[in-house]
């Protein structure tokens, strides 16, 4: 019998970029997409500080990013996706469209590393299913 996969959207701080609903829908849709067999995810969206905090913990960058994922390894839990609400904000108005968007993009691409996908040594094929998920899963 086949588990559903259940995501788990927690909001640390302020105004999120993307309604929690979107961000659990977006993420079921992913699964379903991938045919990943894990049960769980859980998405965090946070703040500067939190993103910078965890970015100088776990990556030495002592610096805020938009996007961190961890992998659980953990049986059933495929891992964490935490989001930066304020530099997703950011970023949507560098790129030209609203935060939803943009914070649609850094949970596909967050998702993507918890499956083990890696744009910094795959020669492009993390680049390319994440370009092919925006195409098929996100509005133009």
């Amino acid at each position: 019998m086949t588990r559903a996969f259940r995501p788990d959207v927690l909001v640390q701080s302020g105004l999120p970029p993307l309604p929690p609903d979107q961000a659990r829908r977006l993420i079921r849709d992913l699964a379903a997409r991938l045919s990943v067999p894990h049960a769980t995810v859980s998405v965090v969206f946070g703040d500067d500080a939190l993103l910078r905090d965890l970015n100088r913990r776990f990556r030495g960058k002592d610096r805020p990013t938009d996007v961190l994922s961890f992998s659980a390894g953990e049986d059933g839990h495929l891992g964490d996706i935490v989001v930066s609400s304020e530099t997703t904000r950011r970023q949507a108005r560098r790129h030209g469209h609203d935060a939803a968007a943009e914070a649609s993009i850094l949970l596909i691409h967050g998702f993507l590393h918890l499956l083990g996908y890696d744009h910094t040594a795959d020669d492009g094929e993390m680049d390319a299913l994440e370009r092919s998920m925006r195409s098929e899963m996100l509005p133009r």
